[in-house]
């Protein structure tokens, strides 16, 4: 089935009402975790993790895999068909606007016009920490293109509302640096671009485990991304499927909205009334 014509509810049994699909840009999607293709051992190990994720986007990064541009190459796409995974390329690698533009350019075509993208523009090598001035200036060009742009960005509620502003179809703050698995380290800056976005936050980067992921969630992020969190696991397969449960399990505790917190509880969780009684006069 085709991502772009999934339906509005994701097959999560014990829903207690439907649940509005994840809205990107033009297209609606059942499920909130996406996933990248690198650091698997092969092109087998891939489509069996991302079919346990039961992923519908999934994110390649144009400068290091092949989805045409190489002839005579393995090719991803004859893994993962386009007709049933919305396929996001990337800039991965890319440290300049112009360098990214192009490589979206690029993916465009190999693509047949497909114009959802995910931008990342990086700062350096060693932290994967993006350049947001260069990914800025990527952005106003990518999106007076036609394109339709996810982008990597800090946490900094002011340069999120900046990218939304200018017409990115989704913001994807890092919830620490890329492949770290630190999981989310600022959740208070979270909290800030998820209460000011009118388009989808999507964390992207650090999550490490399945909780990082719900957590993500519960705080009332529209979905998570993640690669090296499942790729890198030991058996990345099961991994999948505990991110999937996890990111489920996740966004049903924000709608459900949980209990506040609080030092401690005068009132008890068990009644207090008909409670049975010693009989008068014994012990």
């Amino acid at each position: 089935m085709s991502a772009d014509t999934a339906p509005t509810t994701p097959p999560t049994a014990g829903t207690a009402r439907p649940e509005p699909a994840l809205r990107v840009g033009s297209r609606s999607f059942a499920s909130r975790l996406l996933v990248g293709t690198g650091k698997y051992r092969d092109f087998d190990e891939t489509r069996r993790a991302i079919e346990a994720s039961g992923a519908q986007i999934v994110t390649v990064a144009i400068r290091r895999t092949n989805i045409g541009q190489n002839r005579g190459e393995p090719n991803l796409l004859e893994v993962l068909s386009p007709s049933r995974y919305t396929i996001l390329p990337n800039s991965a690698g890319c440290y300049s606007a112009q360098d990214a533009v192009r490589t979206l350019r690029l993916a465009r075509e190999l693509l047949d016009g497909h114009n959802l993208c995910k931008l990342e523009v990086l700062g350096d090598a060693h932290t994967l920490y993006p350049n947001m001035t260069e990914t800025l200036s990527a952005a106003k060009t990518l999106v007076a293109d036609g394109f339709e742009v996810m982008v990597y960005c800090s946490d900094d509620p002011i340069m999120a509302k900046q990218l939304e502003e200018i017409g990115c179809v989704a913001v994807m703050p890092l919830a620490s640096l890329i492949g770290s698995g630190m999981g989310i380290l600022n959740p208070w800056n979270l909290q800030i671009i998820i209460g000011n976005a009118q388009v989808p936050v999507v964390v992207d980067a650090g999550v490490g485990t399945a909780s990082d992921a719900a957590i993500a969630m519960e705080l009332g992020c529209d979905a998570v991304l993640m690669n090296t969190a499942i790729a890198a696991a030991k058996d990345p397969v099961l991994m999948a499927s505990a991110m999937k449960k996890a990111v489920e399990a996740g966004r049903e505790a924000f709608l459900a909205g949980r209990m506040p917190k609080k030092l401690y509880s005068a009132a008890p969780s068990s009644p207090v009334t008909g409670l049975i009684t010693p009989s008068a006069g014994k012990a």
